[in-house]
């Protein structure tokens, strides 16, 4: 999703950028050797590193251990591939994981390691921290600019739709339209429907990705969010207006929430000159139009 974005994004630039962009099929970055090979092969004057294996709770919370060795493997082997070579400037994508369970909300940059992480999605977490650390030390060390952006929740065309790993927003819109098709009276959502997200389109976080390459961003991190935030219990409404849902809409407390809330601080970033654009409903808008079409 986001690796498709990025490049719709640079591909419009009137910087003219020339894009290599590579997937799963040319590019193994669980191989130190060919993640090295496709780098030199290539001589990129930026990194995005965009490969995660990603997922909702349901996924993060029972596959913990490919979570956290697959995502190292993948931080670690392009990180380490760029030792010597720090002319090249490196963006690294995160998440709004990273940061501990109970921070104060909005959530700043300097919360970062000062606090126990959300159970659920630790082992995940864990990989994206070792990775901010890695390019810290690249940066004290060898001189290396990594620039570590931390997006909040994510959702977008080219999203995975999965019923069961899909993230909250994908993963209501594949459940609720199989619920339409099949003329369910109720549909069932996982927790209490509580707790606060905050949710970011994926064409912004491209578009922050252009500014920081085309601003000179500096290293360190920055947290990329909208600045809104909504209950899952009303970002369940929106998405079943939207797909024309006529069942009832129930909550299983029994499953975990996850954090209660989690809002970002992004000043930071939007000092610089960056801000969101795309509203919660125009961008569900986008996202179920491309669902509609392409699932």
């Amino acid at each position: 999703m986001v690796g498709s974005s990025v490049v719709r994004r640079l591909s419009k630039s009137e910087s003219n950028f020339n894009i290599t962009s590579s997937t799963r099929d040319d590019a193994d970055l669980f191989s130190y050797e060919d993640t090295r090979n496709i780098i030199l092969k290539n001589t990129p004057d930026v990194i995005i590193n965009a490969a995660a294996k990603v997922g909702g709770i349901h996924a993060n919370n029972t596959k913990r251990t490919e979570f956290i060795l697959e995502n190292l493997k993948i931080n670690m082997n392009i990180l380490e591939a760029c030792i010597d070579l720090n002319e090249i400037k490196i963006i690294n994508l995160g998440s709004s994981c990273i940061y501990p369970l109970n921070s104060k909300n909005p959530i700043n940059e300097e919360d970062f390691m000062e606090g126990k992480l959300e159970p659920t999605n630790s082992p995940y977490a864990v990989a994206k921290i070792a990775a901010i650390e890695i390019g810290k030390s690249l940066n004290e060390q060898y001189g290396h600019t990594v620039v570590n952006l931390m997006p909040t929740n994510l959702y977008g065309p080219n999203d995975n739709f999965s019923r069961e790993d899909s993230h909250v927003i994908p993963g209501l819109i594949r459940r609720m339209s199989d619920a339409k098709k099949e003329s369910k009276k109720e549909f069932n959502i996982w927790g209490s429907g509580k707790p606060l997200r905050e949710f970011l389109y994926v064409d912004d976080l491209a578009e922050s990705i252009e500014f920081v390459i085309e601003s000179n961003v500096e290293s360190g991190l920055y947290n990329i969010g909208s600045g809104d935030e909504i209950t899952i219990f009303d970002l369940a409404k929106k998405i079943q207006s939207l797909l024309d849902y006529k069942g009832n809409l129930s909550f299983d407390s029994s499953k975990p929430d996850g954090n209660p809330r989690k809002l970002l601080d992004s000043k930071k970033i939007n000092d610089l000159g960056w801000k969101s654009r795309t509203s919660l409903d125009k961008g569900l808008e986008k996202t179920i139009d491309w669902f509609i079409k392409n699932i």
